[in-house]
């Protein structure tokens, strides 16, 4: 009998998957353990592996459509078995290979010219819904036209009763396009491109060849934003919209902190670098700043016991924040390895999507790539988030008055000023550079201590 592919749940907290690619079409043979399609959580990528043998008979969703966990996305078993029963539900998008249902039909609407009614300035009688008559506005001519001339209907202003497109709006956005030849109407019906603004063909006819997909411009290749690059887009702009956003720029002195990681291999102790240096630092001041360490909620404040220290990645496949849990109870030996360990997986994309979630404060380093300064954007729910730039070289003065020079390492804290005050903020990252500059690799000691 045939069997349901599900959607794997991958973690705890994820509640959908965006099924990026299939790797299999209806009538393909597959054994269990084949790889049917490639499926994205917010930020890690995995391949979805059939759990039975036999012919695939439907696939329920298309390349790039958010799946939630425990959905059937295809049916296994053998050819012409009936699979109606696992389709996701009517709320749903369509099969991809399944037909329209012949109720959706218009069987007893009577036709309405609509834009005959709207010339007239008479109402139109109100039809029931079907899907002939669209549910987005347009109506049922100006569908047909702007279909057959690679126009995206949906996009245009209607001038018809309640907004509604009509085929004098197609008409005249079409003004200033292009005749399309027979082939290139085939395209723009079937692949869904469109034309430029003048072909190549005669009198400036568009022929197939120049037919574009919608959206693009001129000398430039366009692509779809999906996956996990549209998950970044939403949350850095959920970020910017839901927080109050301030900056706070300081460096430290690196001589004491240069001196303590030789001393560390003279002494046959393991290699740590700067960033496990800060990110100690960072946790060890938390703890005397427990204020930072939080998660702004909108009416609450939760401030956490310890902390989850978010460390963020660059991959070939965008921004990764993966999390050490619990390290403030780590040496910096034990969070310098957890560091390591989990940029790798980051970077060979087996990171387990519960590992990219539910950091207190985060820590994001651009300077190994020659930026000195920047603005790092929060990553909400949370309160702070601090950017390491690049050495420079800064004078300071002695306490005899001399002036020298030494190599200084740039640090910015953004914070939720909903959430914490500037002050409060200056405060821990006084105190953060203090401990960088005396004490680094060791517990948190006050300036005054």
């Amino acid at each position: 009998m045939a069997t349901p592919i599900i959607m794997p749940r991958q973690g705890q907290s994820v509640e959908s998957c965006i099924l990026t690619e299939w790797k299999v079409k209806a009538g393909d043979q597959v054994a269990e353990g084949d790889v049917l399609a490639v499926i994205e959580t917010d930020k890690a990528s995995f391949d979805l592996e059939s759990t039975a043998s036999g012919t695939i008979l439907e696939l329920f969703w298309e390349a790039d459509d958010d799946v939630p966990v425990l959905a059937n996305v295809a049916a296994v078993g053998e050819e012409g078995e009936d699979v109606s029963e696992f389709r996701p539900s009517e709320s749903g998008p369509a099969s991809v290979t399944s037909e329209p249902s012949p109720s959706a039909s218009p069987q007893s609407v009577t036709p309405v010219d609509t834009e005959s009614a709207a010339a007239s300035g008479e109402s139109a009688p109100i039809q029931p819904s079907a899907a002939s008559v669209s549910s987005s506005g347009v109506s049922p001519r100006a569908r047909k036209l702007a279909s057959g001339r690679g126009v995206d209907a949906e996009t245009i202003v209607g001038s018809g009763p309640g907004g509604r497109v009509i085929e004098r709006d197609i008409e005249a956005f079409l003004a200033g396009r292009p005749s399309l030849s027979a082939s290139a109407r085939v395209r723009a019906k079937e692949d869904g491109l469109e034309p430029p603004r003048r072909g190549s063909g005669l009198a400036g006819m568009a022929l197939a060849g120049d037919m574009k997909v919608p959206g693009s411009i001129e000398g430039a290749e366009t692509e779809q934003v999906k996956g996990i690059r549209k998950v970044i887009a939403e949350r850095m702009m959920q970020s910017l919209q839901s927080t109050a956003q301030l900056t706070l720029h300081s460096s430290f002195d690196l001589t004491v902190a240069q001196a303590y990681r030789k001393q560390r291999l003279a002494d046959g102790k393991s290699k740590v670098s700067l960033n496990d240096l800060i990110a100690h630092a960072i946790i060890e001041t938390l703890k005397a700043h427990p204020e930072m360490n939080a998660h702004f909620l909108g009416d609450r404040i939760a401030v956490f016991e310890k902390v989850h220290l978010g460390v963020a990645v660059d991959t070939p496949r965008g921004l990764l924040v993966p999390v050490v849990r619990d390290s403030s109870d780590l040496s910096i030996e034990a969070l310098s390895s957890a560091i390591k360990k989990l940029a790798l997986a980051c970077r060979e994309g087996t990171i387990p999507p519960d590992d990219l979630a539910g950091g207190s404060f985060t820590l994001t380093n651009l300077g190994m790539l020659g930026v000195e300064t920047f603005t790092p954007v929060l990553n909400a729910p949370e309160i702070a988030i601090l950017g390491v730039g690049g050495i420079v070289l800064k004078p300071k003065r002695s306490s005899s008055g001399e002036v020298t020079y030494a190599d200084c390492l740039p640090l910015s804290l953004t914070i939720d000023h909903q959430a914490i005050d500037g002050a409060p903020a200056a405060r821990f990252l006084q105190s953060l550079v203090f401990h960088l500059e005396s004490n680094p690799g060791q517990p948190f000691s006050q300036p005054n201590e």
